[in-house]
């Protein structure tokens, strides 16, 4: 909304059009202690121009020009230029509540596109209209099995992102849902499929993983499945990078699917905002938290659009809501739209081909170098790998710095066996002259003294 300034003489004519003398006048039932009386403590007003200079020179602040190789659950996708140009509408952008059938048919339709394309990725029946983000997604997934399922435990694969981890155990604690951490194989970073066998009992409501799991393994979807159905769990599989689809097997077995869609052309934007799904089979639609925008035909036969199962009041109404959150990401999920909308089945397979050949190349220059190995490579692999150096990424990743370069994260404050590990994530923004240097940063080992 555009602010429009008052002059001195339009003031004084407001003021005296409702027969006060002054604006102190309006504030006269205010006693004197809790009165401003001095100037604010701010800069003084400035001109378009040199607010624009301001701004130009606190944005040189900002590190440019660095080869990032952080992933874990948030990633570095190129955006194609047309995704803000749409989205910046007003129509789109300044939007509140986007579900009044009468008057938003295009927003409506964009959700119901959105739902159908994530329901096609990810195998499932059918997709809400999204959630705020992939650890919310994942937590609200466990609930909603509980309801399903009448149980109230959960097993959940350590190798399932910490964070994600960590927002499940704060629903849990006030929703009476204990979790059973399952551990993961040392050779090939996947589920322990025994451990998981003896985790899950009759009162288990779910089994949690994530695939590709947080150090970029595959998962043992249909086998997962197995030992879950087998005790009557449903099987949830969270996936925190929906680029992966395009080239890895959708768990089809998954009775409830979480997904991150922030790389469907979301920027990473210092954290946030992210976009969340979920998405399931038919049967389990009424348990489904968030929205769900339908087709339909309207008394003159024409296509149209409506909020459906639910009314935007039931999420409201706390003792009838299916979820705590009763609001979804619309516009993020518009971002991802037009993002699947730009590439198409085609371009999302090429896009994921690229992330898979830039992170096999990485690994294998990285993992080749002195003092350094690749774990877990006994399973397939995405775009993320783990690599354990002889010296500590400390002393490492200050020489990356000097290079421009952010290597991997740190994995020892997650898992302490993991000592000196990295997880290393290359996607198509990387290019192979960054992974060389990086390489070759690594090759160089300390500073002699």
């Amino acid at each position: 909304m555009r602010y429009l300034p008052k002059s001195p003489a339009e003031r004084q004519r407001m003021l005296a059009e409702i027969g006060a003398r002054s604006i102190d006048d309006l504030f006269s039932a205010i006693p004197d202690e809790y009165r401003l009386t001095g100037g604010l403590n701010v800069p003084p007003q400035q001109a378009e121009s040199e607010i624009v200079d301001y701004f130009r020179a606190a944005g040189r602040k900002n590190s440019t020009g660095y080869a990032s190789f952080l992933g874990a659950g948030a990633y570095r996708h190129y955006r194609p230029v047309i995704i803000d140009a749409l989205v910046q509408r007003g129509e789109f952008l300044t939007s509140y509540t986007p579900y009044q059938a009468e008057i938003t048919q295009g927003t409506l339709q964009a959700i119901f596109e959105f739902q159908t394309m994530i329901a096609e990725l990810t195998g499932m029946d059918l997709a809400n209209a999204s959630m705020y983000d992939g650890s919310t997604g994942a937590a609200e997934a466990v609930m909603m099995a509980a309801r399903i399922t009448g149980r109230h435990q959960t097993a959940i694969a350590r190798s399932v992102h910490p964070e994600y981890r960590e927002v499940m155990a704060t629903y849990a604690k006030h929703q009476g849902l204990p979790a059973t951490l399952v551990g993961y194989d040392a050779q090939t970073g996947r589920l322990d499929l025994k451990s998981l066998a003896a985790a899950v009992t009759e009162e288990t409501a779910a089994v949690l993983v994530q695939s590709p799991n947080f150090f970029g393994v595959i998962e043992d979807i249909p086998a997962i499945a197995e030992i879950a159905h087998a005790r009557g769990a449903l099987l949830i599989v969270s996936i925190a990078e929906a680029v992966s689809l395009g080239i890895v097997r959708p768990p089809v077995e998954a009775d409830i699917v979480s997904m991150e869609a922030q790389s469907f052309g979301v920027a990473l934007s210092y954290g946030g905002p992210f976009c969340g799904v979920i998405a399931t089979k038919e049967k389990y639609v009424r348990q489904m938290p968030g929205r769900l925008a339908g087709q339909t035909i309207d008394a003159a036969g024409n296509r149209g659009f409506v909020l459906t199962l639910a009314t935007r009041e039931q999420h409201i109404r706390r003792e009838k809501a299916t979820s705590n959150i009763c609001t979804n990401q619309a516009l993020v999920a518009l971002m991802a739209t037009i993002f699947l909308t730009v590439y198409g089945k085609e371009g999302i397979r090429e896009l994921a081909g690229h992330n898979l050949a830039k992170a096999d190349y990485a690994a294998k220059k990285l993992g080749g170098q002195p003092g350094a190995e690749l774990l877990f490579t006994r399973a397939p692999h995405f775009h993320e790998f783990v690599l354990r150096t002889k010296e500590s990424p400390e002393h490492w990743s200050k020489r990356l710095l000097d290079e421009n370069i952010v290597g991997g994260i740190d994995l020892s404050r997650w898992y302490p066996e993991l000592a000196n590990c990295t997880l290393w994530c290359a996607t198509e923004v990387i290019t192979r002259e960054q992974i060389d240097a990086t390489a070759n940063a690594l090759a160089a080992g300390p500073a002699e003294a």
